[in-house]
């Protein structure tokens, strides 16, 4: 049977090499190949032409340029993985969205908008990771600066019964790191309990963590098989989901989530904590589909 791809999608950025250097070390880790991937608008309306480089449109000849660097780049950072290239003729969401449905995995540049701004996920990544059918990997630029990271891969849990699709691909991703995996839930009380020192409502509090706790049992058990000898740490922390979870992404080498997903004027969209971990994560960001 042949292999899925890890998929990686260029569009001549910075952010999108990252992406793709990101891509070709996950392949290599997995065993996998490794697909490049540039959408060409022009391709549709004029056709791909042969011949000369001052006979074709210069979009042509900037989009070959383009997946040839990508390819070359990916090669010399992993010699033992197979890779080809792809110029697809469509715009990049539709493009994509078509890779993911036989890719194992799809790998996406963020923007760097600046220190005092931040950085956003674009609209192609947040409309692909709110839609795809495999994961999506969304790489930040920060990542890449850092270099080497101490070993750590972070699963948000969620509340649906589908969390253990997301616990089996972490354990994955923990597994060929050769890292621990950080189990991370976030919970809080009622809003009249939420002072240092309620008057009451002890039980219920407790009542609260228990429940967090539950959700981290059923994710852990839910991965199964593929939890396999990786060290495993919980977190049930009280407080929000997006601090929580930034927090302990921090020294992290990618941050797991599923795909919580609400459907909007315009079709799925990410929900908050999602969309909030693609813009504000200091490292590499996995969305992974759920189905129960």
């Amino acid at each position: 049977m042949t292999e899925l791809p890890v998929v990686a999608g260029v569009d001549g950025s910075e952010g999108g090499f990252r992406a793709l250097d990101w891509a070709a070390g996950e392949a290599a880790r997995r065993g996998l190949p490794l697909r490049i991937v540039h959408a060409s608008v022009w391709e549709h309306y004029e056709g791909v032409r042969s011949g000369p480089a001052e006979d074709r449109p210069s979009e042509q000849v900037l989009a070959e340029s383009l997946v040839t660097t990508a390819r070359d780049r990916a090669r010399s950072l992993a010699a033992s993985v197979k890779v080809t290239t792809g110029i697809r003729p469509d715009e990049p969401v539709t493009a994509l969205m078509e890779e993911s449905a036989d890719a194992a995995l799809l790998v996406l540049g963020s923007r760097e908008h600046g220190p005092l701004t931040g950085r956003f996920p674009g609209s192609v990544g947040l409309s692909v990771a709110a839609r795809a059918g495999c994961p999506v990997v969304v790489v930040s630029g920060r990542e890449a600066e850092t270099g080497a990271r101490p070993g750590r891969v972070v699963l948000g849990v969620g509340d649906t019964a589908a969390s253990g699709v997301t616990a089996r691909f972490a354990f994955r991703e923990a597994r060929s790191r050769g890292c621990e995996l950080v189990a991370v839930r976030a919970w809080r009380g009622p809003h009249h309990l939420a002072v240092p020192r309620p008057p009451s409502g002890g039980d219920r509090l407790r009542t609260y963590q228990r429940q967090a706790d539950e959700y981290v049992d059923a994710a852990l058990s839910a991965a199964g098989g593929d939890a396999g000898e990786v060290t495993v740490r919980r977190e049930v922390v009280r407080g929000t989901a997006h601090r929580t979870l930034l927090e302990a992404a921090a020294p992290a080498d990618l941050l797991v989530v599923g795909a919580r997903r609400a459907h909007g004027d315009f079709g799925p969209q990410l929900g908050q904590v999602d969309h909030a971990m693609l813009r504000d994560a200091p490292c590499p960001v996995a969305i992974v589909p759920e189905r129960e």
